[in-house]
């Protein structure tokens, strides 16, 4: 793994702030090792497979997988989450391991982001954020064209597939890719399913604010 002990840096100064402030689940460093850092890096080739430019990790939390990411790839990044005051221990984080000129924080929601970055994003990641028809709504007015969307998930129902496959044409999103693992713990069970921006969203993105989880399209 490349830059390793950034990653461990960037690890250790979560899990010690996490003490005080509730960042993660996860406060054991060998548990972190596996759901944290060998999860985050799940995606790792999805993402040096997207097209150059801007990546955004939204609902990053602790930062995962988006700071690691940033560190392996050197992307310039933004890390998206609505919670101000987890913004504000990783943007500190960031600073003390001078990485906050390539890695930035946004405390918003999505659809704020939108406003401030139409489609700008060359590539965008969600962690066990919501449901794949959600995700695909809210990335859609983000991403350039041809920019990807990477979507790590555990267990997929067929309803929730085939929703999203369903809803493709009207998103302007494609699917491009899934792949499945199983992490070095042998029971974590990880799904990295990837949609292509291919053309204009056929509906007017984004829709008022939490609408995409209250009134899924």
């Amino acid at each position: 793994m490349q830059n390793k002990s950034l990653v461990d840096v960037y690890l250790d100064s979560v899990l010690e702030a996490n003490k005080t402030t509730n960042l993660t689940r996860i406060s054991s460093l060998e548990e972190a090792r596996i759901l944290h850092v060998e999860d985050s890096l799940a995606g790792l080739p999805e993402l040096q497979q997207a097209p150059k430019g801007l990546y955004g990790d939204l609902g990053t939390g602790g930062g995962f997988p988006g700071v690691l990411l940033a560190i392996e790839t050197g992307r310039k990044t933004i890390l998206v989450d609505s919670v101000q005051k987890k913004m504000a221990i990783i943007e500190k984080i960031l600073k003390e391991m001078n990485l906050d000129g390539s890695i930035t924080t946004y405390a918003g929601r999505i659809e704020d982001l939108t406003v401030d970055y139409p489609g700008q994003f060359a590539v965008l990641t969600a962690r066990a954020l919501a449901k794949l028809s959600v995700l695909m709504e809210l990335s859609s007015p983000l991403l350039k064209k041809n920019g990807r969307l990477i979507c790590y998930k555990a267990n997929v129902q067929s309803e929730e597939w085939e929703h999203a496959l369903s809803l493709q044409d009207k998103l302007g999103m494609k699917l491009f890719s899934d792949r499945s693992l199983l992490l070095s713990d042998q029971e974590t069970q990880r799904r990295i399913i990837c949609f292509e921006k291919v053309s204009r969203a056929k509906i007017s993105l984004p829709r008022r604010m939490g609408l995409a989880q209250k009134k899924p399209l």
